[in-house]
């Protein structure tokens, strides 16, 4: 049987008519390779935020089930119209929608999470010798509702596609040439990498590198995805993300990342009583809040109330207030919340082995007069929350300091539209 390869093109990469034809003829020279296809594709440009800004437009708060039913419409849109423009070219391509993918989610409406992938109507036409495209970002519930899978989600259905037809690799396609060891934006000399493991990817994803979503990443470590992510402009390759076994050499430090989309939420006046932060926390993923960063001040002594810190997606905080003031009302505690934060890591899985990297994080932040607010750590990254006006500057001294800087930088011509901020 003929190798199967899945192609995801982000939003930019199917902007207008012109870029879309270049998809299109992208997944068709990989066809004429001999390979089966299937494609993943994004809504077109700023359609999903033209989208949004129509429902908030007749409501103040939408409804989720029926922000589900608007999002899911761009990338049906941009399936079509490639569909349309491959069959132009000679071969067959049939579109599909996540439902009719075979794509089952749970029921959170705006943030779904899959749960399997009925993969039969794929085959079947994969074995007709069509090529598939699937509708991004979007599946259907367990109730048989259409769920969307929050930002960035046409990556983990890509990923959950290539794990459901056994392809040999999943091509994920986007406006930048592959994964970098910071932002260009930020850093000009920035390097790009050309092999990351999973762990690295994981972390890197999670504390602000936009190249790739966080959930796709897990799901290709879970389930033994190999993803190459490329530029949709050029055919040089990218960035490969792989097993840890797979990897060669493992640097001290494989890039610096930053995030600015994270507030700050603290809670006064917490009772020092056993239980509490378990039922703030709880409250939080009722409401399907992820926590980042928390921190809790003990009471200096008895009878004394202490305060909990912690950090969330900003555009949660409305979320999270409605969850925690009952709490707050009960318990006489105030909440407070900080917007203007930002986020700096460090990532790298040579750090597990080399003491003093965490000292050389500080000492560079400090030597630079950024002040560290919180600290988060794992055996490969070091996370600290600076003032927001301060995280270009961070991102640059801790670049520089570890020297990460390399031949192999972006070109300035290169747009970065999928990066991040």
């Amino acid at each position: 049987m003929p190798g199967t390869v899945v192609m995801k093109f982000g939003g930019t990469s199917v902007a207008d008519a012109e870029r879309l034809k270049r998809a299109a003829h992208r997944i068709v020279a990989k066809r004429e390779e001999g390979l089966r296809v299937v494609a993943v594709l994004s809504a077109r440009g700023k359609e999903t935020d033209r989208l949004i800004a129509d429902a908030q437009e007749v409501s103040e708060n939408p409804d989720p089930r029926e922000m589900d039913m608007l999002l899911s419409t761009g990338e049906r849109v941009s399936c079509a119209l490639c569909a349309m423009a491959i069959n132009d070219l000679g071969h067959r391509a049939i579109s599909l929608t996540g439902s009719q993918a075979g794509i089952v989610t749970d029921t959170s409406h705006t943030k779904a999470r899959i749960l399997e992938v009925r993969a039969d109507r794929i085959h079947a036409a994969l074995d007709e010798g069509d090529i598939v495209l699937v509708a991004g970002f979007q599946g259907v519930s367990t109730a048989k509702d259409v769920t969307t899978l929050g930002r960035g989600g046409s990556d983990t259905t890509a990923v959950a596609l290539a794990a459901a037809v056994g392809a040999d690799v999943c091509e994920i396609y986007t406006d930048v040439p592959g994964v970098f060891s910071a932002d260009p934006r930020i850093v000009p000399d920035a390097r790009k990498l050309t092999v990351v493991s999973f762990d690295e990817m994981l972390e890197m994803a999670a504390s602000g590198a936009g190249v790739l979503q966080l959930r796709s990443v897990e799901y290709a470590r879970n389930h033994g995805v190999r993803i190459h992510c490329r530029s949709s402009f050029d055919d040089a390759p990218g960035t490969v993300v792989v097993s840890e076994e797979e990897t060669m050499e493992h640097p001290l430090i494989t890039a610096v990342t930053h995030s600015r989309g994270e507030a700050r939420v603290t809670l006064v006046g917490v009772p020092d009583s056993p239980g509490l932060a378990g039922r703030v926390t709880t409250a939080l993923a009722d409401a399907n809040v992820n926590i980042d960063m928390i921190i809790q001040n003990e009471p200096r002594s008895a009878g004394t109330l202490a305060e909990m810190s912690f950090t969330i997606p900003r555009d949660d905080l409305p979320t999270a207030r409605e969850a925690l003031e009952p709490l707050c009302a009960e318990l006489d505690m105030r909440l407070e919340t900080d917007e203007s934060m930002g986020k700096v890591s460090i990532v790298g899985a040579g750090m597990k082995s080399h003491p003093g990297v965490a000292a050389k994080v500080f000492s560079t932040l400090g030597a630079n007069e950024i002040n560290i607010e919180m600290i988060s750590t794992s055996p490969i990254r070091i996370s600290c929350v600076v003032p927001g006006g301060q995280v270009e500057d961070a991102v640059r001294a801790l670049h520089s300091a570890f020297e990460l800087q390399g031949s192999d930088t972006i070109r300035p011509e290169q747009p970065f539209g999928e990066f991040a901020s």
